[in-house]
């Protein structure tokens, strides 16, 4: 299955769900990995790959490493390689090394070639579509980035089979928000899905394959109008305004991104309520979808008005305007410029 994520004639790329059986390249090419991973999965990637030259970096596991040091030692590796603007990277891993592999091939060189191989849920379902690379700092999250297509991307079921129920879950988190800004037949279809089968082991791959398809089909159709951001694109950012500040007061440790995400969507939806945006029933739909994959929806915020200045860090504020992504209803979102600071003080006191 191919869905193709349509840009100018030069960036234009194809997502390959379950179609990787052999990748060969006339070059060099590296894979960025962690030791996770590379344990898991590594050796299987290996018999897929025939290149010139093919070279191993492996990183820590973690959100946490997701910083300008690491993207350093990156570096240094591959300088010692001697990867010329002829090698290509591969980013084989979870949303972290989507991010970082990206940020590293847009600047390696000033650009080199690169594929994301993704073997999390949420990194199937969203970071490794739509070009948008990064890292953190202490100010934020991916607050240190570009925009930089990859040449391809490949999701394989196989590779999600090894998933826990925890990072299952944050996957799906994803998959909500896309079900509550786009597509409310999508909260049928996860109403009705039975989550005790889905996160565990014995994944099934109808369904497995359905989310991946549905996902990447809404996430193209928005990176194909939208690319950089400015625009409606800035949707998928519904829940991450507040996730990202509760990743960064947390040291990137506590949550993963995905259950960062299901909590900054409660309290956006919170903040919905109380403008009148969106009725009782639906936020009480969306909170109970989240529950039922097992995703917090609760962050205690000891200093509301530090949490609050921390969304001026944000990539969508402009001229001290915080842009909140709010569902306006099911399958539907707005981007809100002028909520006053008490209105957002009073939603974030109902976490404090």
């Amino acid at each position: 299955m191919q869905i193709k994520v349509n840009l100018d004639k030069n960036t234009s790329y194809n997502v390959y769900i379950n179609e990787l059986e052999k990748l060969e390249f006339d070059t060099k090419v590296v894979i960025l990995t962690n030791e996770v991973v590379a344990k898991l999965h590594l050796e299987t990637l290996k018999k897929k790959i025939h290149a010139k030259e093919l070279y191993i970096i492996q990183i820590k596991d973690g959100e946490e490493y997701k910083n300008l040091q690491t993207i350093e030692k990156i570096l240094n590796q591959m300088f010692e390689y001697k990867l010329d603007r002829k090698s290509l990277l591969i980013s084989f891993g979870g949303g972290v090394v989507s991010d970082m592999g990206g940020f590293v091939a847009s600047i390696y060189q000033r650009g080199i070639k690169f594929i994301n191989i993704p073997t999390t849920l949420l990194a199937c379902v969203d970071a490794s579509v739509g070009g948008k690379t990064g890292i953190n700092n202490n100010f934020g999250k991916n607050l240190i980035g570009s925009f930089y297509q990859p040449s391809a991307v490949y999701c394989q079921s196989e590779f999600l089979k090894t998933l826990n129920q925890r990072e299952l879950s944050a996957g799906m988190a994803e998959f909500i928000k896309m079900a509550v800004i786009f597509d409310e037949n999508i909260l049928d279809f996860l109403e009705n899905l039975d989550e005790n089968a889905f996160l565990t082991a014995k994944l099934d791959d109808v369904n497995l394959e359905h989310i991946i398809k549905k996902s990447i089909e809404l996430k193209a159709n928005i990176v194909s109008q939208d690319e950089k951001e400015s625009g409606v694109r800035m949707l998928l950012n519904y829940g991450h305004t507040f996730a990202h500040v509760i990743e960064n007061q947390t040291n990137y440790k506590t949550y993963l991104h995905g259950e960062a995400v299901a909590i900054g969507m409660h309290m956006a939806n919170t903040l919905a309520y109380n403008l009148g945006m969106l009725s009782k029933n639906e936020c009480e739909r969306i909170e109970n979808l989240l529950k039922k994959f097992k995703l917090p929806t609760f962050y205690k915020i000891y200093n509301i008005n530090e949490f609050y200045e921390a969304f001026f860090l944000d990539k969508k504020t402009h001229h001290y305007k915080i842009n909140f992504i709010l569902p306006c209803g099911l399958g539907k979102a707005c981007i809100k410029n002028d909520i006053t600071k008490e209105d957002v003080l009073n939603a974030l006191r109902v976490f404090s």
